[in-house]
């Protein structure tokens, strides 16, 4: 298969030596080559240097079965792409879009959301022109969307990404299709299309649905005579089919992928080979073990955060009792400071109401002593009964004022008691926070395999892996319940690409659609007719003779 030949040459540069001589410069994935050839029969351009790209020659009709190497299906996935990109292969908006986003997990990996942030698509060619042109969004309306989809395939390896892109890619109407220009028997212009189904013809104007097609197990032979094309179908009531091609050697290309597309088909439809048996055994048990050693990484990932939320924790709360002490600690000082000022003002109070009882006591001895002095007229006594009027008064009054004084003393006694108590407390809570016992590092201890799971056995930078018996069976079965699935998530898969289909109609530019656009919506409208279904078709239903 000339797969294998993309499996291995990624890239070819070709730099003329001399004429019809070329030293061919060719890169693979672990090493380089270089060689002389000399161009025999080809038209090759005189432009130095000469760009040659290896391609896969025949498409598979299944890509998850057919491609058994990650490097071939990664290769194949390379090619398919750019003929997307490049509209070589008609792809509708809504599928252009969810097809960018398993591309873009391909290439980034998960999506995250500090790492990919708004613009990072903005280099990245994702979608064909054709589609870019069609709607009236701007490139930060498409990575949006883009993003939406790519946000929701998480956990998918590169590996799978791809798989799923050309799972996609292989129901487009012209993926893998050759198409040919040829004339029938009236010299009416039309299209030969040659895949890995069959031959199918077309119109000109309509390379989407073909007007007819001979699948490979119809086809009795294929033949030319110069320029004339011949296929004759398996059923003798049913006319021969020819046609004119303009050129001598493009019947010979028609002729030889007409021979290879249809021996794969015969192939594939028998038991496989003991060799390719062999080869998607190993596959098998590559694919297997890079899924342990995902769950491994996977496991070990969760118990790393677990540990570091763990640990997070445990700093947050050494923290909050850091704080707790540090506010205990100013709590403390300033129940000490507003014991000092309470002790120190009632120490003022006593002593300003000693004072103002020593006046008091002088005050009265004053009154005693007037009291006692004979007044001799009657101008004095009036005069010395006004001095003691005033004097009792006043004493009267500092009386009053020694009690307030004496209260307020009392008061001030009884805050600074409080105060040495809330002293007290504080003093016991920053004893109880420094006793508290402190939290032990976390060893989070690995949760076992399941039994059921091939083991892994560490030891020093080397790593060995075990297969059994059930380990394949136990693969086996898991592959078709994923087919099972594959077939559930496929109904919604085209629920969330209509969605999509809805959200950006109302921004599609009528006058910019192609002529492949209008034809994809009429078939869309008639239920989606394409190429497979014109070969699913009954063949041996009163076919009339064929007229092109």
């Amino acid at each position: 298969m000339a797969g294998a030949i993309a499996s291995r040459m990624s890239f070819s540069s070709l730099k003329r030596k001399q004429p019809k001589t070329f030293t061919v410069r060719i890169v693979t994935m672990d090493a380089e080559m270089e060689f002389n050839c000399e161009v025999l029969d080809h038209d090759v351009s005189k432009e130095e240097p000469v760009t040659f790209h290896f391609l896969a020659k025949f498409y598979p009709e299944n890509a998850e079965e057919e491609l058994v190497q990650e490097i071939t299906q990664h290769l194949f996935f390379l090619q398919v792409k750019k003929q997307i990109l490049d509209e070589k292969i008609y792809c509708p908006p809504e599928a252009s879009v969810l097809l960018a986003s398993y591309a873009v997990q391909a290439k980034y990996g998960d999506y995250d959301p500090s790492v990919h942030k708004r613009g990072f698509l903005a280099q990245e060619e994702l979608l064909p022109k054709r589609v870019i042109n069609l709607y009236q969004m701007t490139p930060e309306m498409w990575e949006e969307r883009i993003t939406a989809w790519y946000a929701e395939h998480r956990g998918r390896a590169r590996d799978e990404a791809e798989m799923e892109y050309l799972k996609i890619a292989q129901d487009l109407e012209m993926y893998g299709v050759n198409y040919f220009a040829i004339r029938n028997k009236k010299g009416t212009e039309l299209l030969l299309g040659v895949d890995a189904l069959g031959l199918h013809i077309y119109d000109p104007e309509n390379r989407l649905t073909p007007k007819i097609s001979f699948p490979w197990n119809e086809i009795r032979n294929i033949s030319y005579s110069d320029k004339e094309f011949t296929i004759k179908p398996l059923d003798k009531k049913i006319d021969v089919f020819k046609f004119n091609s303009s050129k001598l050697r493009v019947n010979k290309l028609i002729l030889q992928l007409c021979i290879g597309n249809h021996d794969l088909f015969m192939r594939r439809r028998k038991a496989d080979s003991l060799e390719v048996q062999q080869m998607k055994a190993q596959a098998r048990e590559e694919k297997a073990r890079k899924q342990m050693e995902r769950q491994r990484l996977a496991r070990e990932k969760q118990m790393r955060e677990e540990a570091e939320r763990t640990r997070d924790e445990l700093e947050r709360r050494l923290l909050q009792m850091k704080e707790e002490a540090t506010m205990a600690n100013e709590a403390l000082m300033r129940s000490e400071e507003t014991a000092d000022l309470l002790a120190e003002k009632a120490q003022i109070t006593e002593e300003e109401a000693k004072l103002l009882a020593q006046k008091a006591a002088e005050a009265e001895q004053e009154m005693q002593r007037i009291k006692a002095t004979a007044i001799r007229t009657e101008e004095e006594k009036r005069l010395m009964e006004q001095k003691v009027l005033e004097a009792e008064v006043l004493a009267l009054k500092m009386a009053e004022e020694s009690e307030r004084r004496a209260k307020e003393a009392d008061q001030l006694k009884q805050d600074l008691q409080e105060a040495r108590e809330a002293e007290r407390r504080a003093k016991q809570k920053l004893l109880e926070i420094a006793t508290k016992p402190t939290y032990p590092p976390m060893n989070p201890v690995p949760a076992p395999l399941p039994p059921d799971i091939p083991s892994f056995n560490l030891i020093g930078d080397s790593l060995s892996f075990d297969f059994k018996d059930t380990d394949m069976k136990r693969l086996s079965m898991e592959i078709e319940k994923e087919k099972v699935e594959y077939m559930e998530k496929s109904k919604h898969l085209q629920e969330q690409l209509n969605e999509l289909k809805t959200e950006i109609e109302a921004l599609k530019l009528k006058e910019r659609e192609t002529a492949l656009d209008i034809l994809h919506n009429e078939n869309s409208d008639r239920g989606g007719s394409s190429k497979h279904n014109t070969i699913k078709k009954p063949q041996a239903q009163g076919r009339r003779p064929i007229c092109i």
